[in-house]
């Protein structure tokens, strides 16, 4: 392995240190300015080690005290091409230490697993890209075109105190780059023995976090009392929750399915598509939610007291929204909501989608079939959301592309926020050097 691997094998070497240093860093994201860690810590680990070997990176706080972001640019052979931004999150979500094997900030290893809250989400990609710059910067590698090299607070909660603020007061930090790599893509999905596709994200669905409000008149508990704002919510919370919306296949979707259909033999285009979807294990729950729209009620706040009917209920909502349907899916809303309950977007951030094509991903699939021979690559939708968001509206390409190759067994898509979160360490060495490949050849 020459070309990725120069004199020495130091990346694959550090980077399951690397990732277990930034698991040990409770960078917890709540949502609440009151009882967030804060990213400050890990941004200040991940400076410390890119200054190190002579990068010079950007410290930079965003929104608000302890909001963390690094930035380095690494120069390329030839500055006249649009560079590549590689970004990832340092925040993590909240992790009760009870319910899980190992404690979820220990990052230890275990099993042949390095276990601990972000192990998936995203510490991992984020030490693989560390293990990677550094290596490049020591040995003197001069990439394709100008690399940024971006690790960002607030990816948790939507990105506003992060990416959101960077793009929005710091855009010239990513001046000149027209594509972008950062999670849920490239990891391996085992359809025979032997037989392993990569999907690559190229199309995300839009966020919109939505707060539901129901306002009558308040009264004593012991009295008949029809107007009601926690029965109208109530109804109108499980009316949106019950409901499954349309079936929409966009072109991200009706590729994938292509693909795996060629692969499985398996019909997507019959009837019986969710039946098809069950034989796919643990991705369908991914792949399933691409098809539709969805609108979970996730939170419920009303009252203050048993004997009290209060005059306002609350409800918090988590939809998920294609792209080129957040009009119809509004209407579809309203419809359901009814007149008695007001609704507002907490967080309303657009769809993110591109094409399949180019030499980046002719690049991804190379790095790929270089380490894992006769691999496929294929496209995917993601049905949640990442910093891909902010950084489209500066017009980048952006795509999935954090690679690892993963046991067939191993449910990937529960990782995500669930107990026990790991990652496989020669999953992670075989993704360090993945990520080698393409870097040198983008």
């Amino acid at each position: 392995m020459e070309g990725a691997a120069g004199s020495t094998s130091t990346a694959e070497d550090e980077v399951v240190g690397l990732a277990s240093d930034l698991i040990r860093i409770d960078s917890t994201n709540t949502g609440d300015p009151d009882t967030l860690a804060g990213e400050r810590a890990a941004a200040e680990y991940v400076a410390g080690k890119l200054a190190e070997v002579g990068l010079e990176p950007i410290y930079l706080e965003s929104g608000a005290p302890g909001r963390g972001n690094v930035i380095a640019r690494l120069p390329g052979a030839d500055p006249q091409r649009g560079g590549l931004l590689v970004h990832g999150h340092l925040d993590v979500v909240p992790a009760d230490a009870a319910e899980w094997a190992v404690h979820p900030f220990s990052g230890e290893v275990r099993d042949g697993y390095l276990w601990g809250r972000g192990a998936i989400d995203m510490k991992d990609m984020l030490a693989m890209t560390i293990a990677v710059a550094r290596r490049f910067r020591r040995d003197g590698v001069i990439p394709p075109r100008d690399l940024v090299f971006a690790f960002l607070a607030d990816e948790e909660a939507g990105g506003l105190q992060g990416s959101g603020w960077l793009v929005k007061h710091r855009p010239e930090l990513f001046e000149g780059c027209t594509e972008a790599i950062s999670e849920v893509g490239g990891f391996s999905l085992t359809i025979h023995p032997g037989r392993r596709l990569y999907p690559i994200e190229i199309a995300e669905k839009g966020i919109a976090w939505m707060r539901l409000r129901a306002r009558a008149r308040a009264g004593h508990g012991s009295m008949i009392h029809e107007d009601n704002a926690v029965t109208a919510l109530c109804e109108a919370v499980a009316r949106l929750g019950n409901h499954r919306f349309p079936v929409v296949m966009t072109p991200a979707v009706q590729e994938f399915l292509t693909a795996i259909g060629e692969e499985t033999g398996l019909d997507f285009l019959g009837e019986d598509l969710d039946g098809a979807l069950a034989k796919l294990g643990g991705l369908a729950r991914i792949v399933g939610a691409t098809l539709r729209d969805t609108a979970n009620p996730t939170m419920l706040d009303a009252g203050y007291k048993a004997n009290v009917i209060p005059s306002t209920a609350e409800a918090v909502v988590d939809c998920r929204v294609l792209p080129g349907r957040q009009a119809a899916f509004e209407r579809e809303v309203d419809e359901l909501l009814g007149p008695e309950v007001t609704r507002e977007w907490v967080v309303n951030l657009p769809s993110v989608q591109t094409t399949f094509d180019g030499e980046l991903v002719a690049a991804m699939n190379a790095a790929i079939q270089q380490e894992d021979p006769g691999a496929r690559t294929i496209p995917y939708m993601l049905s949640g959301g990442t910093d891909a968001k902010a950084f489209s509206q500066l017009g980048m390409r952006c795509f999935g592309f954090s690679p690892l190759r993963l046991p067939p067994d191993l449910d990937f898509a529960a990782l995500f926020h669930g107990v026990d979160e790991r990652v496989p360490l020669d999953g992670l060495i075989f993704g360090t050097r993945v990520l080698d490949r393409f870097l040198r050849s983008c």
